[in-house]
């Protein structure tokens, strides 16, 4: 059989890819095996203490001890957790710097701000693996508020479109969105009065100036044990362990599923063996008992998914948030 030139270089090409790729596998592999050699920085975009803080220390001392090398937290806050996360997203690409992600960086404050943001939420980042999730609860005023359940709040929602107001934690927040997803699912209007932080708008819930919140379990929580105020349902798809008595508002909105999430995400192109190596570790660390008795007791829902089904459920969440934003008509301050 006889070759013509054209047919020699196609498979001179031929190999010569299968070469190159070969070659980048193997490379690769051999940055996997020798990963990691020195330190790496794991930015964290918000203030040390709290729960996220806490998840990337616990995280980042379990890497340490099982691979030998510094994995030192950096707190970088600022800007909604943007100032952090656009330092992971514009670092080299090689595993020795990762961050810790969140809802608000990654998918809200993308979607309240469409143009603002020197990243891509989802694009500009390698989904390594979903640490925990922290449920919002849906909580009324006990005097102002005559519904016991779910289904009869949203009647009374309903019968008053308007007259009743409810409170966040500032426009853009996961308290508001969350709350608009549930009023434009539900068909119900309220009046949002954004405040700077729970802990003010959970004081004028109390005191009556507004109805209702879908609040953080952290600041509500200790009020509904005191008959302050009335929890009506959790934002999670599940029942939450730390209000077991509470029903998924799921159960009453099909579908509804509020989940502000903490991840461990690096640059994008970051080596995909590199993801993995990583990813599978900080899995196996997360079924351990230890790991999450730490979770619990911060109030945090413990996850531990694959890289990608996080990286799914980013863009998931940022679609979701995104559409959320555009019918409720949602402007930022």
């Amino acid at each position: 059989m006889k070759l013509n030139t054209r047919h020699c270089g196609a498979l001179v090409a031929a190999a010569a890819f299968a070469a190159a790729s070969a070659l980048t596998a193997t490379t690769a592999m051999g940055q996997a095996a020798d990963y990691p050699n020195k330190p790496v920085k794991f930015v964290v975009p918000v203030p040390p203490g709290g729960a996220a803080d806490m998840m990337a220390r616990m995280v980042a001392a379990h890497l340490q001890a099982k691979f030998g090398q510094p994995f030192v937290v950096d707190n970088k806050p600022g800007a909604g957790s943007s100032l952090g996360m656009d330092l992971v997203a514009k670092a080299p690409p090689d595993g020795y710097t990762i961050g810790m992600g969140n809802i608000a960086a990654n998918a809200i404050n993308p979607a309240v701000r469409p143009g603002a943001f020197p990243y891509d939420p989802v694009k500009d980042f390698a989904a390594i693996s979903m640490v925990g999730v922290t449920p919002l609860i849906l909580v009324v005023n006990t005097q102002k508020v005559p519904s016991k359940t779910l289904p009869e709040f949203i009647a009374y929602m309903k019968a008053n479109p308007g007259k009743l107001s409810y409170g966040s934690s500032g426009v853009g927040s996961s308290l508001h969105l969350g709350m608009e997803l549930f009023l434009l699912q539900t068909g119900t209007k309220m009046v949002h009065v954004p405040y700077k932080g729970s802990a003010p708008m959970v004081a004028e819930l109390i005191g009556g100036q507004i109805e209702a919140s879908m609040d953080a379990a952290t600041t509500s929580l200790p009020h509904v044990k005191t008959g302050k105020l009335h929890a009506l349902g959790v934002s999670s798809a599940e029942r939450a362990f730390f209000a077991p008595d509470v029903p998924p508002i799921a159960d009453v909105v099909p579908g509804f599923n509020v989940r502000p999430w903490h991840g461990v995400m690096a640059p994008a192109g970051t080596p995909p063996a590199i993801i993995n190596k990583l990813s599978e570790e900080i899995q196996a660390f997360l079924r351990t008992p230890e790991a999450e008795e730490k979770l619990r007791g911060a109030g945090v829902v413990r996850v531990g998914s694959s890289a990608r089904d996080f990286a799914q459920a980013m863009t998931d969440d940022f679609d979701l948030y995104k559409k959320v934003v555009k019918d409720a008509g949602i402007k930022a301050e």
